[in-house]
């Protein structure tokens, strides 16, 4: 006996059914597998976008830190080079000054205006540099001076002592000489000075 072909066509389209049915099955479990991998992906990928961007704002503020410092570092450097450059200049002017000064070739009349000249040289040289030291005291520069002098003015005050005493003396040196005279003029008159010089005898 033959059983009928259609007896086999509701098994048949639920084997088909359930056939699509894993299939369907199958391609969701991978479409839901994607999805978490890129999910995954995503949220690395955003990780690494935070990490790079507090990354970025940490080297920027460092860099813009080192960038001020150094800015404000080549200003002051600046600066100071440029009032070592003009005190250098200034000390090398006293500098030349006082190597021309040459005592032993000063003519003997005038070597009284000389001296004092040459003092009033030095005074100033000395006087411009204790000037810079005490501005560059305290400053980074401040050991480039071994520090300020004290010897000029008082050498200063001192020619000066000897210019006024000299001076002094060669003014009044007239008015002791007619003194003198004029007080052996009158001994010799009176007769003092001759009993003198015979009580010595």
């Amino acid at each position: 006996m033959e059983i009928p072909q259609d007896t086999y066509a509701p098994t048949e389209d639920y084997d088909g059914k359930l056939a699509d049915a894993q299939t369907q099955l199958e391609r969701l479990q991978a479409q839901r597998e994607e999805l978490e991998r890129q999910r995954n992906a995503l949220e690395e990928l955003n990780l690494r976008k935070q990490d790079f961007i507090n990354s970025q704002l940490d080297l920027s503020e460092r860099l813009n830190t080192a960038l001020t410092s150094l800015e404000r570092e080549l200003y002051l450097s600046k600066q100071e080079i440029e009032d070592l450059e003009q005190t250098r200049k200034a000390l090398v002017n006293h500098l030349q000054k006082i190597d021309s000064l040459h005592p032993e070739s000063w003519p003997q009349g005038s070597v009284e205006s000389e001296l004092q000249q040459a003092f009033v040289t030095m005074d100033k040289a000395e006087e411009e540099y204790d000037q810079a030291v005490s501005y560059f005291r305290g400053t980074r520069k401040g050991n480039v001076f071994g520090g300020p002098t004290s010897g000029g003015r008082s050498r200063l005050a001192g020619g000066e002592f000897r210019s006024a005493l000299i001076n002094g003396f060669a003014f009044n040196l007239p008015v002791i000489l007619l003194g003198t005279i004029a007080l052996v003029i009158y001994l010799l008159n009176s007769g003092i000075l001759g009993q003198v010089v015979t009580t010595t005898r």
